[in-house]
């Protein structure tokens, strides 16, 4: 087995606007108004959806459907001997051509228990391209704050509540299970984070979702927004969150390992990228492997069985793993 060059997997008509900047660090064509979304090496779909979302391999299997035919082979042993199929990651590359709405992703036991999902949504974000990110709340609040403001659709209450940072390009932002969040126009990020799409929308107004249907992932806002992180963020706990990414290395918080891993790789040269399964892109400069030039943008999924890949180039990769097994 070899590493893949991955074409863009963006979904289309999702619910809030953007896609050019993702075309434009891919070299990619103009994008549609509402692909905000490039869905790397995807084994899972968007929710409600049977197929859309999954990663289409050029011979033409689903890259889910080759996974479970030998997980060994692309996940390797070890995570197979673990986890079975499952790739315990979902990689994106996103683009908000408008502030997304506030919301949060439940943690795994909420996940279980009442959506019966394997997973909740733990995330991590790279910034590519910087702006402004509201993350974290900045005094304690109470669900049903929360719920008030969420029926009378104050948003300016509800982005108030959220700390506001600026973020630059090689920030990092980690975003744990139930941590209200929202993402600012202009943000061009890697997203790292579980393999689910559930999302417990807090506004909605300007996008094209039936909030009151949706926003609650089918469990009535009573229930959903139990899920919600309701503590403050001191400056230090926000510190955590939003910090510079080591040069290279690995580049999230410890924290964020039990559900995933990234790590920021210059290449002045050559270098060996360590055997496992991973996503790796090029975040700036250009890299040959195999002969093949990859610039900036460039995805490439690479299965455990490749062993170790030697890069050289002029280059700085962006290497995403599943948590170590």
């Amino acid at each position: 087995m070899k590493p893949i060059r991955l074409a863009s997997n963006r979904p289309a008509e999702r619910f809030y606007r953007g896609g050019a900047r993702i075309a434009a660090f891919r070299g990619e064509r103009e994008s549609a108004p509402r692909e905000p979304e490039d869905w790397v090496g995807s084994t899972t779909t968007i929710r409600g959806e049977q197929v859309l979302g999954l990663t289409t391999l050029p011979d033409g299997r689903m890259l889910r459907d080759a996974i479970a035919e030998d997980p060994v082979s692309w996940l390797g042993p070890v995570h197979a001997e673990r986890w079975g199929s499952d790739t315990r990651l979902l990689v994106k590359l996103l683009d908000a051509g408008q502030r997304l709405p506030v919301h949060a992703h439940p943690h795994d036991d909420f996940a279980a228990s009442h959506l019966g999902r394997t997973h909740g949504k733990a995330e991590a974000w790279y910034i590519l391209e910087g702006g402004v990110v509201h993350v974290g709340l900045r005094e304690e609040t109470s669900v049903e704050a929360l719920a008030d403001l969420v029926s009378r659709q104050d948003v300016t209450a509800l982005l108030g509540l959220l700390h506001e940072v600026e973020v630059r390009p090689g920030d990092v932002v980690w975003v744990p299970p139930g941590e209200l969040h929202a993402i600012g126009a202009g943000v061009l990020l890697l997203e790292l984070q579980q393999p689910e799409d559930l999302s417990i929308l807090l506004e909605w107004e300007g996008f094209a979702i039936d909030g009151p249907g949706e926003g609650h992932l089918g469990l009535g806002f009573d229930l959903a927004l139990t899920a919600v992180t309701t503590a403050a963020r001191s400056p230090a706990e926000l510190a955590a969150l939003v910090r510079a990414a080591p040069l290279s290395g690995s580049v999230f918080p410890r924290a964020a390992d039990r559900y995933f891993r990234l790590e920021r790789r210059p290449v002045r040269g050559a270098s060996v990228i360590e055997p496992g399964f991973a996503i790796m892109i090029i975040a700036d400069g250009t890299a040959d492997l195999d002969g093949e030039a990859l610039p900036t943008g460039a995805t490439v999924l690479i299965p455990a069985a490749a062993g170790g890949i030697e890069v050289s180039g002029d280059a700085e990769l962006l290497i995403a793993r599943p948590p170590a097994p």
